[in-house]
């Protein structure tokens, strides 16, 4: 930072307050104004009862998308698919909740307080994906969201700090995600038991999210040097992490940063790992494709970076001794 020692102070003392509210705008604007919007939900059953359950989810505005379906397979199925949240249920003994607390807990619980009618018999609930014993409330899952981004940081920061370029950052890039999955999954799934899919596919999507922070970062960093490493954290780390939706789901977090946080790594792997480690592998495409984009771009900068910045020049050879 250049300027006198007082524009100096006087810089850091408004940066602070600027960092502050953007770390709050971030986070705590989606927490505190988390609301359904287009929350995809089943409604299955007979018509009249259907239509009835169909017509008190419309009551409450745009919050539900209404998917209808022909019975509770159908739904089941669809929840398994990842195209519900749930599904309310018609049956001669009432209406009946269908729930994926592994889609997002707070989406469990706000389908369970929609569905109960004020003037009606309670509602019956059926998890038809639970979240996993070592994980009932979902808490173990969110929180690891934030490790796993700063792996990537730190993997993308390394690579441009020890000047590595090429294919040596490609595969430092590469090799430090990978063992990185691995990592993450062996704690995560066999120590902790947040995850209950198969392990290597949770490996590798844990892996695939960090390769895509990483090189998302090291790429910034080969284009804009020093500032690079601090904008892909700030995109990584205050944005995707924040508009990741880990604790609840995009379709809760006010538009359009539900939306966004989705194209960004750590929301993109949000939601792969919860394909992967809960609905085998459902809906797994565009997240997966996301990440893919984010590490084509990353590598592309890296290289073209390389170019724009050419290495140290040799040093100069010494002149031949003189002959005796």
């Amino acid at each position: 930072m250049r300027g006198t020692p007082t524009r100096r102070m006087i810089a850091v003392m408004a940066l602070v307050p600027v960092v502050v509210a953007v770390a709050l705008w971030a986070f705590a604007w989606p927490a505190a104004r988390t609301a359904p919007h287009g929350l995809p939900v089943g409604v299955a059953g007979p018509a009249a009862a259907a239509t009835a359950l169909e017509e008190q989810l419309h009551r409450r505005g745009d919050a539900f998308e209404v998917h209808r379906l022909t019975d509770e397979a159908a739904a089941r199925e669809a929840i398994g698919a990842r195209e519900v949240y749930g599904a309310l249920v018609a049956s001669p003994s009432g209406p009946r909740l269908l729930t994926a607390p592994a889609a997002g807990p707070a989406v469990a619980q706000l389908l369970t307080a929609a569905a109960q009618s004020p003037d009606g018999p309670p509602v019956e609930v059926a998890e038809v994906v639970p979240l996993p014993a070592g994980d009932p409330r979902g808490s173990g899952f969110a929180a690891s969201v934030l490790p796993l981004t700063l792996a990537g940081v730190a993997a993308g920061a390394l690579v441009a700090l020890t000047g590595l370029r090429g294919a040596r950052a490609a595969g430092a890039l590469a090799g430090a995600a990978a063992l990185a999955g691995v990592t993450v999954a062996a704690m995560a799934h066999s120590w902790l038991g947040v995850l209950a899919g198969d392990w290597w596919q949770e490996a590798g999507a844990l892996g695939l999210t960090t390769l895509a922070v990483g090189s998302a970062v090291a790429g910034l960093a080969a284009l804009l040097g020093p500032r690079g490493i601090g904008l892909g954290g700030f995109l990584a780390v205050l944005l995707g992490n924040a508009f990741a939706g880990a604790a609840a789901a995009p379709e809760l977090l006010p538009a359009p940063v539900g939306a966004l946080g989705q194209w960004l790594p750590p929301g993109a792997g949000v939601s792969l790992v919860r394909s992967v480690s809960f609905f085998d592998g459902a809906g797994a495409g565009p997240a997966a494709l996301a990440l893919a984009a984010w590490v084509a771009l990353g590598l592309a900068a890296l290289a073209l970076g390389a170019r724009r910045r050419p290495g140290p020049a040799p040093a100069p050879k010494q002149p031949a001794a003189a002959a005796a």
